[in-house]
C-alpha cells in the first residue's frame, strides 16, 4: 500500500489550514467592524465558494492559474513555475473552498462577543492591538478552534476543485479523495475501502483531539478578558 496519498493530503490540508486560519481571522475581524451595507456585500463575496459547486471553483482556478491564464502564464514566463498539475496547486483549491467555513465561524464568534468589554478596555486607554490579542481572541477561542477544525476537515476531504487543478498523478499529486475515486474507477474496491477507513480514522482523531482541547481550556466567558483588563489596569497604576 503506497502511503503517498496520506502524506500529500495531510501536507496540503495543513498548509491550507494555516493560510485560512490567519486570513479568516483577519477578514472576520475587519468585516465585523465594517458598516452594515459593506458587511453584507463582503459576506456574500467571501462566502460564495461555500455554495458554489467545487468544480466551478476549480474551473475559475484553471482560468486564472492555468498556463494560458493571466496569473499562471505570468508565473510560468517570469519564474518558470507551474501553478497547475503540481501537489501545491491543491493548496489554492483547498484554501479557497475551506476559507468560508473559517471566516463565517470566526465572524459569528466575534459578533457574539460582549462588546462592553471592548468599550471598557478603551476607557482604560488600551490599544486595539492589545484588545485584539489579549481580550477578543482568548474569549473567542472556542469558535476559532471549531473553525480551524472545520477548515482542516474540509481541506482534507476536498475533491472537485482539487482534481480539476491537480489531476491524479500517482506519487506526485494523488490525495486520499482522488485516490479513492481512481481506485473505484479501476474496480479496486478493496483498496478503496482501506483509504476510506484511513480518512475516517483521521477525521475521528482530529475531532476527539479538539473536543479534549476545548474541555481542557474552557473557562467562563469574560473571565480571560476581565483578568487581562485587571492586570493591565494594575500595571498602569503601578
Amino acid at each position: 500500500m503506497d502511503w503517498f496519498p496520506l502524506y500529500n493530503s495531510l501536507r496540503i490540508a495543513g498548509i491550507s489550514t494555516v493560510i485560512t486560519f490567519f486570513s479568516g481571522i483577519c477578514a472576520a475581524y475587519y468585516i465585523s467592524r465594517a458598516p452594515r451595507f459593506a458587511k453584507g456585500v463582503l459576506d456574500c463575496v467571501l462566502t460564495l465558494p461555500l455554495v458554489l459547486p467545487p468544480t466551478v471553483v476549480g474551473f475559475f482556478l484553471l482560468m486564472m492559474l492555468g498556463p494560458l491564464g493571466p496569473v499562471g502564464s505570468f508565473m510560468l514566463e517570469a519564474f518558470n513555475v507551474r501553478l497547475t498539475m503540481t501537489w501545491y496547486s491543491a493548496i489554492f483549491a483547498t484554501a479557497i473552498v475551506s476559507f468560508p467555513l473559517m471566516y463565517r465561524t470566526v465572524r459569528g464568534a466575534f459578533d457574539g462577543f460582549d462588546k462592553t468589554l471592548i468599550y471598557s478596555a478603551r476607557t482604560l486607554g488600551l490599544s486595539d492591538t492589545f484588545i485584539f490579542w489579549r481580550v477578543l481572541l482568548p474569549n473567542c477561542r472556542d469558535g476559532i478552534i471549531a473553525a480551524t477544525v472545520l477548515a482542516f476537515a474540509r481541506a482534507l476531504g476536498e475533491y472537485g476543485a482539487t482534481t480539476m487543478i491537480t489531476g491524479y498523478i500517482p506519487g506526485r499529486t494523488a490525495t486520499i479523495s482522488t485516490t479513492v475515486y481512481q481506485l473505484w474507477r479501476e474496480g479496486n474496491d478493496a483498496l478503496a475501502y482501506k483509504w476510506v477507513a484511513v480518512n475516517l480514522v483521521i477525521s475521528f482523531i482530529v475531532l476527539v483531539a479538539v473536543n479534549m482541547l476545548e474541555t481542557s481550556f474552557r473557562q467562563p466567558k469574560g473571565r480571560a478578558a476581565g483578568q487581562s483588563l485587571t492586570d493591565e489596569f494594575e500595571e498602569r497604576r503601578a
